[in-house]
């Protein structure tokens, strides 16, 4: 089964669709991993209602300045980012148990977070999450859910590289439209699969969005109405409800 790059804007809603995607798999009884690359992300957890892991993929190899060690080692012997990071096989089954969290058919891991001032760049984060991706290994009726940090960084660190296809999420926001269609651009000149999808809609804004989509050569995949639940849920921090989005998100999963 696929693994699925989420992607758009900052408050975009990737999170919030992530989430949903992974509870309807959950629902149909398919084991969802949720993986969370954004670095500065610290509400994925409250939204899918499972405690985050006692260490993030980071913590496991070692923090960052082994990581970062790595990959200058890596880089001084002229093979680039592409370092091998975890030995042996990867599934979801063979996780290390510290760095995942279940909750059913649910689970929950964490590549690294900013815990420090003046702690360095992201581009360790950005080589696990790489590394991370390209070696995991998904067998049937298991998924793959990446939530990814605003904006299109991730590309140019070359994350997207073992996932199977991107969804970029675009709302209501001409920055919105402008970053789809860049990343568009960036997921087909490699290869891969790209569903744009509208988040926070209503009968106004749909329409409008779709056109500015449109006069890009943009298609659309899928909508995401606006929901007052969400929103709620979102702000006071609770598991999302959203039993009335669910038609929604079935439609975008086929395609997927």
């Amino acid at each position: 089964m696929p693994k699925v790059i989420v992607s758009g804007r900052g408050g975009s809603g990737k999170s919030t669709l992530v989430t949903l995607l992974a509870r309807l798999l959950g629902e149909k009884g398919e084991d969802a991993l949720v993986v969370d690359v954004d670095e500065s992300n610290l509400g994925l957890g409250k939204m899918l209602g499972i405690a985050p892991p006692a260490k993030t993929l980071m913590d496991y190899l070692g923090g960052k300045p082994a990581v970062r060690e790595k990959l200058l080692a890596s880089l001084r012997q002229g093979k680039g980012e592409g370092v091998q990071l975890f030995e042996g096989e990867l599934t979801l089954g063979t996780l290390p148990r510290e760095c995942v969290n279940w909750n059913g058919h649910l689970g929950f891991l964490r590549v690294g977070k900013i815990e420090h001032s003046m702690e360095g760049c992201a581009c360790p984060m950005g080589a696990i999450s790489r590394a991370f991706l390209k070696q995991l290994d998904v067998g049937e009726r298991q998924w793959v859910l990446v939530d990814t940090e605003a904006g299109i960084e991730h590309f140019g660190r070359g994350v997207f590289e073992g996932a199977d296809v991107v969804v970029v999420v675009v709302d209501p926001s001409h920055d919105a439209v402008l970053l789809a269609e860049k990343a568009k651009v960036l997921t087909e000149e490699a290869g891969k699969k790209c569903l744009v999808v509208l988040n926070k809609v209503d009968e106004t804004t749909e329409p409008l969005l779709r056109q500015e989509l449109r006069q890009r050569g943009i298609d659309v995949a899928g909508v995401v109405n606006f929901s007052i639940g969400v929103a709620q849920s979102n702000l006071l921090g609770k598991p999302l409800q959203a039993d009335s989005l669910k038609g929604c998100i079935e439609q975008l999963l086929e395609k997927l």
